[in-house]
């Protein structure tokens, strides 16, 4: 499928260099004669079940004007919501219905590791969840009706109720206002203050990316650290002078002691730091694990099961992404586990991680290799492939 259509008319390059990160862009008609493949009954549906994360935002009249509700929910409460001015988002709904994973592919020229979930959210009239700000990037599509976007690039005061369980912003003055129309798309860096409207009954995909905060990537780092230290290494100081002068003195030199042994224990050669970030950025989130088949395969009878049945699928939670070391050696990453492999499954690790469905004449050249079956068989046995 030809991306720089879904750009408008920006190649994938052009697009990345002039609005990433940089400044939002509305494309009409991104997506033509787009056919939403869930129906709102069906996106009601997966948010009565447990395990899928939702919430109802409903306007309200009373402080703070808005309630939230948090799923799984029950088809009575949905049949006793009002009219008007209620959104439903339901989170993560890739992981839930493949064709909506397939569907993440249109956005492939930006690294899979980057992309966080796709987010529906459906709402009737005046639906809306009022104007907030996101600290990451994201494609706002309209898919079925009209929604009414209205942004600004100025700094923004958060919204400060009690009671207020939204990240919302208070006085917000639009620059910029526009109504999609199915198949139009709004990019918008993070940061930009914005606030969507149903116009009628519209159903909008939100495709959110990851942007873990420095504080984030720092708490998991530490537990790497934490583990390559000697639990029974201490503070010493061998070369004590006499403290009878100042005893409530740090002196210059047990500040130096500490700096250095501080930077010891924080020293993680590049190679270190590289494979902590491929486990750190492909974790999934904890209630989005697979499920392990009810029985296991060797490598060998998944060999002889995949000649059958021609196809494996990755799950459509599990998060794979991948580098070659420059020492000969490639580095997969599978939900927070490195998989070691040699230089000449370059192809094979790249295969797997971008795509999420094999076919017999994409994989079959690779099941007689011992390294190549041995993983195969591996992720299917953790429930993380599967025969579709």
């Amino acid at each position: 499928m030809n991306r720089v259509t879904r750009l408008g008319n920006l190649t994938t390059r052009t697009f990345l260099n002039r609005h990433w990160q940089k400044s939002p862009r509305l494309i009409r008609k991104a997506f033509p004669k787009l056919i939403s493949p869930i129906s709102a009954d069906e996106l009601a549906g997966l948010a009565c079940e447990p395990g899928v994360e939702s919430r109802l935002v409903i306007k309200i009249r009373r402080q703070p004007g808005w309630l939230v509700r948090h799923g799984p929910f029950t088809v009575q409460e949905f049949r006793t919501l009002p009219e008007k001015h209620w959104t439903l988002l339901v989170h993560d709904t890739d992981k839930q219905l493949p064709e909506l994973a397939d569907f993440l592919t249109h956005f492939q020229f930006i690294p899979n590791w980057r992309i966080d979930d796709l987010m529906i959210s459906y709402a009737p009239d005046g639906g809306s969840v009022g104007p907030h700000v996101d600290a990451y990037d994201v494609f706002l599509l309209q898919v079925q009706g009209r929604r009414r976007w209205s942004i600004s690039r100025k700094p923004q005061a958060p919204a400060i109720k009690p009671g207020l369980e939204l990240k919302q912003v208070r006085a917000f003055k639009p620059q910029h206002t526009w109504i999609l129309e199915p198949g139009d798309m709004l990019y918008l860096p993070p940061g930009v203050a914005h606030h969507g409207v149903a116009v009628g009954n519209c159903m909008t995909f939100s495709i959110g990316f990851r942007a873990p905060t420095d504080a984030e990537m720092l708490a998991d780092l530490s537990n790497l650290l934490l583990m390559r230290l000697d639990k029974e290494a201490r503070y010493t100081d061998a070369n004590l002078a006499p403290a009878d002068t100042d005893p409530g003195l740090i002196t210059k030199q047990a500040r130096a002691t500490i700096r250095q042994r501080m930077r010891g224990a924080q020293h993680l050669s590049s190679g270190k730091l590289d494979e902590w970030f491929g486990r750190f950025i492909t974790e999934p989130k904890s209630w989005l694990v697979p499920n392990p088949p009810r029985r296991s395969l060797t490598p060998a009878a998944l060999r002889t099961q995949f000649a059958t049945r021609k196809e494996l699928a990755r799950d459509p939670a599990v998060r794979m992404a991948w580098y070659d070391d420059g020492a000969q050696q490639i580095k997969m990453f599978v939900n927070g586990c490195c998989h070691p492999l040699p230089m000449r499954l370059s192809e094979f690790a790249r295969m797997l991680c971008s795509q999420r469905l094999y076919s017999s004449h994409q994989l079959g050249s690779w099941m007689p290799d011992r390294d190549a079956i041995r993983l195969l068989a591996e992720l299917y046995n953790a429930g993380m492939l599967y025969f579709p």
